[in-house]
């Protein structure tokens, strides 16, 4: 237990132990040898107790206290793992669960002294990924290994020494999502399979992520962290370092999204296997049916869906990502994701008045109205405007913002306050029945601005309880709304008297008032359904790439310089044509259909039907423009140039 907390203290950064043990001489090889002879003793005789703390022992040694410099060393270094593995691939009638896990502490630990290379590493990953779930030893090795590297990946900035370490290749994360999209998938199918008594306690134990998620979730939001928050330096602004900056986010677009295509991928996976669970248990007869497809929704934020999906669709909105590669790249992953939860909220939405209807309803009505065929659920969904009908979608600005005192207010107590509310034509007020102060002087008065100085609308205070002045301003305390002109509106409250020893706390309860830009407050409680929630999300994600693919590439430097020539009419009658070089040229062939000339509007002019042939001599490589008669005489006009006269030579 003492080497263990050693252990936890050591692992931070931030204490003085640290420092400490990092300045430690590296342990010999031949202490290292004794360590490795006891536990092999240990192991022979079946000491449980010494095994775990030899097995804690190595967690420390691994981390602070041996570097496997020398041949001997490394010899070492394998006993010490084929030690280590003889423990964690043990019969689990062998090995208690306890000294599993510190096996897997252990080799988590001393990852970089056992597999010194990264190939070594990652043959191992690769092995706790695909045989994991046929051994239970392996599959705890793989998740301490995968939350450490989440751990470690969080705290570290794209680009650094160690990213490559912590961060693994394609296809160790292609194994990874297969496990993530396998685990949702199977804890979808439970609300379907398991018993009532199972999903009450299914519906408790979520939503806890898996090792492989938190891992997808650590890279992912250590890239789109990276992506949306780098800044280029202000201190450096030479053509290398902004070069530099250039070729990291464009590492970090690549890899942004070749990651976001494969959970696209997963999620879609996911969702077809959720909209078949919702349909199974629509026309099942399972006696807790509304119960299993409000859970439904549960169960599903605890699968990629929830942890991975909204962050991505929320991240790919920045500017930064709104890349004409990445809506090239995603739009057809998104369309199909955008059909699949629209299909099932929509799925989910017409069967709740189901529900309502089975206690109102005969039995045979019910089960009739309750197993639906797969045409009748076409029909309603036909006769259903969308999954939004119905749906109130929240309002948070209208909740309004609620003013108010301490309560009771003490002697010599003031409060101002001034509430603005944006756009708002008029403010409504509302007040709280417990309103009251000790006498009509203590008074609470509103002005329709942002001071004292503002207009002044009411003023209000005293009491009807029989204490203090045993009466109140005007005509009391307002029942009703208090309307107030403008956006804008400035509460000040000052208690002048001095609490009477037989007054009590309700005849001194100050105010408390609710301020609204509108006159009925709406239902702000709550919020959508998860999956209509996901649905709107991607729909305006694929809104806003359908946008970005519209508009096409952006104007480069050189189009913005030739905007002029671009928009030249003389140009945009030349016939242009593409070289087997890549390079455009005016056509020297006119082509057979040219545009409708519109400078000379007496006649239209048509290309002659000979070819063009380039003059004779140096000029030879330049292309000639044939330009259009009345473009020629207009020309000449301009310039003042009379067209040239040939005159017959005399002999």
């Amino acid at each position: 237990m003492c080497i263990h907390q050693l252990n936890l203290l050591a692992a931070s950064n931030n204490l003085p132990i640290t420092n400490f043990l990092g300045k430690q001489h590296p342990i010999e090889a031949h202490h290292l040898s004794s360590i490795c002879d006891i536990m092999e003793k240990a192991m022979v005789n079946g000491d449980t107790c010494i095994i775990r703390c030899i097995l804690v022992v190595f967690q420390v040694v691994f981390k602070f206290f041996f570097s496997p410099q020398t041949e001997r060393n490394r010899d070492i270094v394998r006993r010490s793992g084929l030690l280590l593995w003889q423990l964690l691939m043990a019969p689990r009638d062998q090995i208690c669960s306890e000294i599993q896990k510190e096996v897997c502490l252990a080799i988590s630990s001393g990852l970089n002294i056992l597999y010194p290379g990264e190939a070594e590493i990652n043959n191992l990953l690769k092995l706790v990924l695909t045989e994991g779930e046929r051994n239970s030893g392996l599959s705890q090795l793989r998740d301490v290994i995968l939350t450490n590297l989440a751990e470690q990946l969080q705290n570290n900035r794209f680009g650094s020494e160690d990213d490559d370490h912590y961060r693994l290749n394609d296809e160790l994360l292609h194994y990874i999502l297969k496990i993530v999209v396998r685990e949702s998938c199977v804890l979808i199918t439970k609300c379907q399979t398991v018993s009532k008594d199972d999903f009450q306690r299914l519906l408790s134990t979520v939503p806890a992520a898996s090792s492989c998620l938190r891992y997808l979730m650590a890279v992912q939001n250590h890239l789109l962290s990276n992506t949306i928050l780098i800044k280029p330096d202000e201190n450096d602004d030479s053509d290398s370092s902004l070069q530099g900056e250039t070729l990291k986010v464009q590492e970090l677009k690549t890899s942004i999204l070749s990651l976001a295509t494969q959970i696209l991928t997963g999620c879609d996976e996911v969702l077809e296997m959720l909209q078949q669970v919702t349909t199974a248990l629509i026309n099942s007869d399972i006696s807790d049916r509304e119960q299993r497809l409000k859970g439904l929704e549960q169960i599903t934020k605890a699968t990629m869906l929830g942890h991975l999906l909204p962050v991505l669709l929320t991240s790919l909105m920045h500017p930064n990502l709104q890349t004409l590669m990445m809506a090239d790249a995603l739009m057809p992953q998104l369309v199909q994701l955008v059909l699949y939860t629209s299909q099932t909220a929509l799925l989910l939405k017409t069967q709740s008045p189901v529900f309502s209807e089975l206690n109102s309803s005969p039995s045979g009505a019910s089960e009739q109205k309750g197993k639906l065929l797969p045409d009748e659920r076409m029909l309603e969904e036909k006769e259903e405007p969308g999954f939004l009908t119905g749906l109130k979608i929240p309002a948070p600005w209208a909740a309004g913002k609620t003013v108010e005192t301490v309560h009771p207010v003490r002697d010599n107590y003031k409060f101002k306050e001034t509430v603005h509310i944006p756009g708002a034509r008029c403010l409504y007020l509302r007040f709280d029945n417990r309103c009251s102060s000790q006498y009509d002087y203590d008074k609470l008065v509103i002005y329709a601005g942002p001071n004292t100085n503002s207009r002044k609308v009411a003023e209000y205070g005293g009491n009807t309880l029989g204490y203090g002045s045993r009466s109140v301003l005007g005509t009391g305390w307002p029942k009703d709304l208090v309307k107030v002109e403008g956006d804008t509106v400035t509460f000040s409250f000052e208690m002048r008297s001095g609490r009477e020893h037989n007054t009590p706390d309700k005849a001194m309860w100050g105010f408390a008032c609710t301020v609204r830009a509108q006159e009925s407050s709406e239902d702000v409680s709550g919020g959508l359904p998860f999956l209509v929630d996901l649905a709107l999300g991607l729909s305006v994600l694929a809104c806003s790439m359908l946008r970005i693919l519209y508009n096409g590439p952006e104007i480069t430097k050189d189009e913005e310089t030739c905007q002029e020539l671009l928009r030249s009419k003389l140009l945009q009658r030349c016939q242009w044509q593409v070289e087997a070089n890549g390079v455009i040229s005016p056509a020297l062939t006119p082509s057979p259909s040219p545009l409708p000339l519109t400078i000379d509007e007496d006649r239209e002019f048509t290309y002659p039907s000979d070819v063009l042939v380039p003059p004779v001599g140096h000029y030879f490589d330049l292309p000639r423009i044939r330009l259009p008669p009345g473009i020629m005489i207009k020309l000449r006009e301009i310039s003042g140039r009379a067209r040239p006269q040939f005159r017959p030579s005399i002999k």
